[in-house]
């Protein structure tokens, strides 16, 4: 079943994946800055295991934990990082085999060999957490170690993105010491390979100092990091204009990052970089609920919202409309939900409403998560209650919750419609679909259309050129839109904002959108 939670671009054929030479990997770091930085962001972890996660906490995991493969900044395909090499050993590609770097070891001295992957790999299939990412490993059949280098995975049908799968920091790997293989680690620490080493974590802070140990494609520009948490990002915009942060990402609301593009922030110190994003914006229907569940009724809906509004009254020009879950710029993106509903017109969703004999307002709750994507959510939601009531054919209510008792609540169906966000592991169509579909999917609302799992995915999947699988893609948006389970809203780009005397903000977002904190350093420190 193709249920991936998040899944990930295939580029060129990927037959092998070899070590690279140059700079930056087995860096020593001699240039590290030894001051440390500080960053803002609203992304808490919800967790501190890697088996139980997928979600924000990856920000954090990609600085502490290490992966068989990486995506350094630039590339277009996963890089060895704790392995020396992978590779398919079959023209089927159901088998692949990795072999790892000698000598690796954990921070606490523990061995990282064929065995600490597989434990790794094999526990987040058997504590089968609901918020974790269980569901990218649905095409692994079994590990094997035939030597203390060596990991071999047989899966169950062929995927050439598995590689991709082994580079995100759902792969995490993790001492079978300190991770118990059938439970979650409730301690309140983390032991990993990665760049940095957690020295501590508490509610709003986590401190991260270098990993001395550390062997792999990070060439660390500074020394330590120490990641501030704010539920309130005006607090954090503030933080940062007071020098109390060095960095902020994630969070930031348009008028917030219009404010610091302005000549004034400039003036005290802040710069912002602009990163080409991917980032959607979403609402999800619940089949179990007796409204949402008629088709009538998510269709009206996609016939009510005008998106232009939306994104011009709360956005103001960070984000752009949204016609397909597959956004612009991504390999096969259409406008079928443009195509199909046209421009808003509330006489054609009241005609779609009483041709299925609706004749009263339809009444809805719609929740949110306060604390996950940035304040302007709660505006988003706004808006799309004021454009709703305002055609006299729906009533809706608004309720929110913090994200890790909204996370709980949307994987337990308890939401008629909720809204989503999506940061991609990478831009390919495949990221788009796939972790939509199927029993078990990211948004935990069953959604099996046939045509999509049976036929479409598994052609697009037996394709590594990329480009071969465009006709797949495209009619799978044509599903998307002709039953509405989801109703993209619009697309965003993504922003670092930083004072002006810390450089490598540019390069700080991974091609997953996840902070490389490694990136930054002080211009002083040249």
């Amino acid at each position: 079943m193709f249920n991936r939670t998040r899944c990930l671009q295939i580029t060129a054929a990927l037959a092998s994946i070899s070590l690279l030479a140059g700079c930056g990997l087995l860096s020593d770091d001699s240039g590290a800055d030894k001051k440390p930085i500080v960053v803002g962001t609203t992304s808490k972890p919800s967790t501190l295991d890697p088996a139980a996660a997928w979600d924000g906490s990856w920000e954090l995991y990609r600085n502490i934990y290490q992966t068989l493969l990486a995506f350094p900044t630039g590339s277009t395909k996963p890089e060895p990082d704790a392995a020396q090499g992978c590779e398919f050993t079959d023209s089927a590609n159901e088998s692949y085999r990795c072999t790892l770097r000698k000598g690796l070891k954990f921070s606490n001295g523990e061995a990282l060999d064929s065995k600490a992957v597989k434990h790794s790999l094999d526990r987040i299939r058997t504590i089968a957490s609901k918020n974790g990412p269980k569901d990218l490993f649905g095409s692994l059949d079994k590990i094997e170690t035939p030597d203390a280098l060596t990991v071999v995975f047989h899966l169950k049908t062929p995927d050439a993105t598995f590689p991709f799968v082994l580079g995100s920091p759902a792969a995490s790997l993790v001492p079978p010491g300190e991770y118990p293989a059938d439970k979650v680690r409730k301690d309140g620490k983390t032991t990993g390979s990665g760049p940095y080493v957690l020295t501590s974590y508490k509610d709003g802070e986590a401190v991260l100092s270098r990993n001395d140990s550390y062997v792999g494609f990070a060439n660390r520009r500074n020394d330590s990091v120490t990641i501030r948490y704010f539920t309130d990002s005006k607090k954090m915009v503030t933080a940062l204009k007071d020098k109390e942060i060095d960095a902020t990402y994630r969070g930031l609301s348009a008028a917030e990052i219009k404010d610091l593009q302005s000549p004034a922030s400039h003036d005290h110190g802040v710069q912002v970089v602009e990163n080409v994003g991917s980032e959607i914006r979403y609402l999800v229907f619940n089949p179990k609920d007796p409204q949402a569940a008629k088709p009538a009724v998510r269709q009206a809906i996609a016939q009510t919202i005008d998106r232009g509004a939306l994104v011009s009254k709360v956005y103001q020009g960070t984000a752009e409309p949204l016609y397909s879950m597959v956004p612009k710029g991504v390999l096969g993106h259409k406008t079928p939900f443009f195509d199909m509903y046209g421009q808003p017109n509330v006489d054609a969703a009241r005609k779609t409403l009483r041709d299925a004999g609706i004749t009263q307002p339809v009444e809805l709750t719609f929740w949110y998560t306060t604390d996950r994507y940035g304040s302007s959510t709660a505006d988003e939601f706004t808006e799309l209650k004021r454009q709703l009531d305002e055609s006299n054919l729906f009533k809706i209510t608004l309720r929110s919750k913090p994200w890790i008792e909204f996370q709980d609540g949307y994987k337990n169906g308890e939401f008629p419609v909720f809204g989503r966000g999506w940061f991609p592991d990478f831009p390919d169509p495949d990221n788009f679909i796939a972790p939509f579909v199927g029993k078990e999917n990211a948004v935990g609302t069953p959604y099996e259309p046939a045509d999509i799992l049976n036929d479409l995915l598994p052609k697009s999947r037996r394709e590594s050129d990329r480009s071969a699988g465009v006709r797949e893609f495209e009619q799978a948006q044509q599903t998307f839109a002709k039953d509405v389970r989801l109703l993209p809203l619009w697309q965003g780009k993504l922003y670092v904002a930083a004072r002006d005397d810390v450089a490598g903000a540019e390069r700080a977002l991974d091609p997953q959108t996840v902070m490389q904190m490694w990136e930054l350093y002080r211009k002083t420190s040249w």
